[in-house]
């Protein structure tokens, strides 16, 4: 979060190399790669991951399983720059570019269709955060929404990373333990479900749908957050080996609770219509009866409070890291940034306003904003000058341009469904 030099934002030691330490000691590592991974698994992953279940049984598990391969490939490298330079991607990329044109362009990009794009989601968030207190207790979302983001705006100005690492590790695992026990309960066809993980195919009318499982997880903001949270918990090259633990276990582990998900939605829900996540509790009582609720109401309140706590903190990082703000969360405009993006979630699940036009400009933003965030990390990672012989390998480099061009195709798609719906 602190631009080149800064010093870490919690006083505490490097951790040694994993080599020699107990299972226990090495899951310590969990941190930064925790943050990411309950990031993407929102109320809107839950909703997309159950209704592909639901409309296309297994078929669609292999785009959980490419979505999760695509993160871990772009995290790691930000994950390896932020390490290594001391410094967030922002930083990185507004020192790539000598001509202030590009510069300020990319400057500019980056920091509007992040805001816009945290600012329009939020209200969704709190909203989808407080369906898992509403539909056991009947209290008002409007009431429940607001209290909730009150909460998470004491979190971001606390200032403290500490408090926000351990709130999602929590999450992370609550979710986990939620989604895979329900999934393991449901007794899944387990010939069905390799099949679809393992032989790719794109039924007729899923390709949409394919889409919204990559972009759920593969988010523009979660690379800036990475990049500047790894230097709280490793301050040199000798961290890299427990970073990249942190981030393969914890964003696969991640993949795994949104493959849960849709695992559970096609052996239950199999051909029927989904409004919302909420609905998989009612086709879950035959088998969990009154627990049903229960477990869907803790899982939809953990994915919703652990993505509207992302939302604020990817904004308030990213414009730290581009503007080169000093002082991490206890920043002044940090907290700003943060207060002003939870703040306007507030007023929109308090009114009930649906800002349509508004998420889908960010829709449009973001369309934009995915493939120009990963060819610039491709480039950025590259640069010899800053990154030296940590920079990306040509085996790297394939793997990262394939992504690349994966990514461009769902921003290119994404970019013109919104213009549609906007215009049509």
């Amino acid at each position: 979060m602190e631009s080149k030099g800064a010093r870490r934002l919690e006083n505490e030691p490097d951790h040694e190399q994993t080599t020699g330490k107990s299972f226990i000691d090495k899951l310590k590592i969990i941190g930064p790669g925790a943050i990411v991974a309950a990031s993407f698994i929102g109320p809107g992953t839950v909703t997309t991951a159950t209704r592909a279940g639901a409309s296309f049984g297994y078929a669609l598990l292999w785009a959980v399983l490419f979505s999760i391969i695509t993160t871990i490939i772009l995290q790691e490298m930000t994950a390896r720059l932020g390490i290594i330079t001391k410094e967030g991607l922002g930083e990185a990329i507004r020192e790539q570019f000598a001509h202030p044109v590009i510069k300020f362009s990319m400057i500019w990009l980056v920091a509007i269709s992040i805001t816009v794009g945290c600012a329009a989601y939020i209200g969704g968030d709190l909203l989808g955060t407080s369906l898992g207190i509403t539909s056991i207790t009947n209290l008002s979302d409007r009431l429940v929404a607001p209290i909730i983001g009150i909460i998470i705006l004491f979190f971001g100005l606390s200032g403290s990373y500490k408090l926000i690492e351990k709130l999602m590790v929590g999450l992370i695992v609550i979710m986990g333990i939620t989604f895979i026990t329900t999934m393991i309960v449901v007794k899944p066809d387990l010939g069905e479900m390799f099949s679809g993980a393992f032989i790719p195919t794109i039924p007729i009318g899923s390709i949409i749908m394919v889409i919204a499982l990559v972009g759920t997880t593969v988010v523009p903001y979660n690379f800036f957050i990475q990049a500047s949270t790894v230097s709280e918990r490793w301050s040199g090259p000798e961290g890299l080996k427990e970073s990249r633990m942190d981030t393969v276990i914890s964003i696969g582990f991640g993949g795994l609770i949104t493959a849960a998900i849709l695992i559970t939605s096609s052996a239950v829900m199999k051909g029927m219509t989904v409004e919302s996540a909420a609905d998989l509790s009612l086709q879950l009582e035959p088998v969990l009866g009154n627990w049903a609720s229960v477990f869907m109401s803790v899982g939809l309140f953990a994915a919703g409070l652990s993505s509207a706590t992302a939302s604020p903190l990817g904004a308030a990082i990213t414009l730290a890291s581009l503007f080169k703000w000093k002082g991490g969360m206890k920043n002044k405009w940090f907290k700003v940034v943060f207060a002003s993006i939870v703040i306007i979630g507030i007023i929109i699940s308090a009114t009930g306003f649906e800002p349509l036009d508004v998420l889908l400009f960010a829709q449009a933003l973001n369309g934009i904003l995915l493939p120009i965030i990963s060819i610039l990390i491709l480039i950025v990672m590259n640069n010899k000058k800053r990154l030296g012989k940590y920079v990306n390998s040509v085996k790297l480099n394939v793997i990262g341009g394939i992504v690349a061009l994966v990514c461009t195709g769902l921003g290119v798609y994404s970019l013109v469904d919104a213009i549609q719906a906007l215009f049509g």
